[in-house]
């Protein structure tokens, strides 16, 4: 019987094997056909007819270090590329020294993800079991605007997703449209940002709202002059960060959730979307362990990760937690590592205090 190390060895170094490559029987063996697919993808790239037979020849030569995953992750990188634009960079990840993991980051660092603009639009999917999928692109304040409106007043005794699409049904069948509202940011800007849109490079600059969308700098002019919406100024400490209830009561008032929100404009968890204008206040120490209600211990959470995040110090930390490190509140994974949320980078530290934007203790 073959053992699992033979196995693993045939995978770690198959690519002559594909020279014979048979699709068919393959798939009658049981492999998953997208698989298939992909090592058919290998198969041409190494093996069929092309013009660049001394590339192809020195490619094959460098691919027998690979396994077949490796070789099929460089052919999904370059499949945004022209086909005879791939053999340069191609050659150049099978240089990579390293597991899966290494080849991955090299092919992301050689190839960025596509960061075009998206244009605007909506997809539907085909009807299954009398349910449909949809999707969109559109303008960051239209879109915002529709969210907030879904968001506003939810059950939060209830899953969020059914209740938001029971109004938006509301909202199509009734006269109810969802008007975009006039921000009102709480403005902070870095002095020479500052000096730049008055300097006339204001479209150079860009200014975070609280809704998790953007303003130019020539917008910001115009907010200044009271032609666009009314704004109000926050001044911020470098370390502590941006007025305090103690422990006179839970919730926050106006102002702080208004300056929490400005220091932090999306939820501070990794990845995570939700603008703080959707978000639940958040004690960084919880208030049944004695913390209080003021602006060095509120942070605007989701929903859902302020529900998962860790707030007591007797239970095994899992699902890591907010803390605030140098003013800013970051999340820390449970091996004690803080990583920033890069979605929205308009918080009021990293725009006024940049240097020392970078979450470390």
């Amino acid at each position: 019987m073959t053992s699992f190390t033979d196995l693993v060895d045939t995978l770690a170094g198959a690519v002559d094997a594909l020279a014979e490559f048979d699709d068919q029987y393959a798939i009658r063996a049981g492999l998953d056909p997208n698989q298939v697919s992909a090592w058919a993808g290998v198969r041409e790239v190494y093996f069929g007819a092309t013009s660049y037979t001394r590339k192809q020849a020195r490619a094959l030569q460098l691919a027998r270090r690979f396994s077949l995953h490796q070789l099929v992750l460089i052919e999904r990188r370059l499949k945004r590329l022209p086909v005879n634009e791939r053999w340069a960079p191609r050659l150049e990840l099978l240089q990579v020294s390293g597991n899966y993991r290494a080849l991955e980051q090299a092919a992301r660092d050689l190839l960025p993800d596509d960061n075009r603009t998206p244009e605007d639009g909506v997809r539907f999917s085909k009807s299954k079991n009398g349910k449909r999928k949809f999707s969109g692109s559109g303008d960051e304040h239209v879109l915002a605007a529709l969210e907030q409106r879904l968001r506003d007043g939810l059950d939060t005794s209830r899953p969020a997703g059914p209740q938001m699409f029971s109004r938006l049904t509301e909202i199509l069948e009734g006269d109810a449209g969802v008007q975009v509202p006039v921000p009102r940011p709480i403005v902070a800007v870095a002095a020479e940002q500052h000096v730049a849109i008055l300097a006339d490079s204001g479209d150079d600059v860009l200014l975070g709202l609280t809704d998790g969308t953007t303003i130019t700098g020539t917008e910001y002019v115009a907010a200044l002059m009271g032609e666009m919406f009314p704004s109000e100024v926050a001044l911020v400490h470098p370390e502590a960060g941006p007025v305090n209830l103690y422990r006179t009561q839970r919730v926050a008032n106006s102002k702080q959730r208004d300056l929490a929100r400005i220091a932090t404009p999306m939820c501070p968890v990794p990845g995570c979307r939700v603008s703080a204008d959707l978000c639940e206040f958040h004690h960084i120490q919880a208030w049944s362990q004695g913390g209080e209600t003021n602006l060095a211990n509120l942070v605007p959470l989701c929903r859902y990760h302020n529900r998962v995040n860790h707030d007591d110090p007797r239970h095994t930390n899992r699902r890591g937690r907010i803390e605030r490190i140098r003013g800013r509140p970051v999340w820390v994974s449970p091996r004690g590592h803080p990583v920033a949320n890069t979605v929205h980078p308009y918080g009021v530290m990293e725009l006024l205090f940049p240097s020392g934007s970078a979450p470390r203790r």
